[in-house]
């Protein structure tokens, strides 16, 4: 018949757990830090976007007198601008306290713009413009071609009839461009955003 010793170890007590405490946090504080969130986040958006109150009627249909728009700082840091796309730009020779321009991109660098019979060609191809208000008059759009340089464009505002552009200053050098329109929010019923959804896939005539 077996035994069991007897054992002489003491027997340890199960450790005691300390749970940690939990504050709650005061409203004051919430509210502080919430109001300094969106302060950060309202001071993000001035550095990236600027707003741009549309004057005359050089952009109509697209844009008439009044309207708000948003326009980004920023997209042309990572991209350059496309054809079709509105953008924001300082005309050249014009003084720092003129205001800005807003026009549409028809002529990318390199390209030859050429305005023939009141019409508009890109290194000889005829040009799709279906956002223009009305057919140029002649007098409007004489017959005249630019060759662009690198960093050029050539703009042009879609109411041909009424609109100071690249047909009267010339081309314009990237580092002239503000940015571009993003988003049209004033008044609310016309709110949307811009992008390029009216330019044609294909953008020449076949």
């Amino acid at each position: 018949m077996e035994t069991v010793p007897n054992s002489t170890a003491p027997i340890e007590a199960p450790l005691s757990v300390t749970r940690p405490t939990l504050h709650q946090r005061g409203y004051g504080r919430e509210i502080l830090e919430t109001i300094i969130l969106i302060a950060a986040i309202y001071a993000l958006v001035n550095l990236a976007t600027v707003r741009f109150i549309v004057e005359g009627p050089s952009m109509e249909p697209t844009f008439h007198t009044g309207q708000v728009l948003m326009i980004s700082r920023v997209n042309y840091l990572f991209s350059t601008p496309q054809r079709g796309q509105i953008i924001v730009f300082n005309a050249p020779g014009n003084p720092p306290d003129e205001p800005p321009y807003i026009k549409r991109v028809i002529g990318l660098p390199g390209e030859t713009v050429e305005i023939r019979d009141t019409k508009v060609y890109i290194n000889g191809k005829e040009l799709n413009e279906p956002y223009i208000n009305e057919p140029c008059e002649a007098g409007r759009c004489p017959n005249r071609t630019w060759q662009l340089g690198n960093d050029e464009y050539f703009f042009m505002g879609d109411n041909r009839n009424h609109s100071s552009d690249s047909r009267a200053f010339g081309v314009v050098k990237l580092e002239r461009v503000i940015g571009e329109a993003l988003v049209r929010y004033w008044p609310p019923q016309v709110w949307g955003i811009v992008g390029t959804t009216r330019y044609p896939d294909n953008p020449f005539v076949q």
